[in-house]
């Protein structure tokens, strides 16, 4: 599995917030979930030491770790 760069796929998501510290993408080009190849909706991005996630509804998620940051793509 290789890493994951927003910036490479930028013309692929559309960006819904940005702190700074952490960002919320959506998929606008179905694609592929660099994890388990399926399509996922949204993308969150953290460069964040800990992170506290709202209630889940139940969507499955996959997470991606590189060197920098960790990525959080939602099904």
């Amino acid at each position: 599995m290789t890493g994951f760069d927003v910036h490479d796929h930028r013309h692929e998501l559309k960006q819904l917030r940005d702190s700074g510290a952490t960002s919320l993408w959506e998929n606008r080009e179905e694609m592929a979930c660099p994890v388990c190849d399926d399509v996922f909706s949204r993308l969150f991005v953290t460069r964040q030491a800990g992170t506290t996630f709202p209630e889940n509804d139940g969507a499955r998620f996959c997470l991606l770790r590189d060197d920098d940051a960790v990525y959080l793509f939602r099904h």
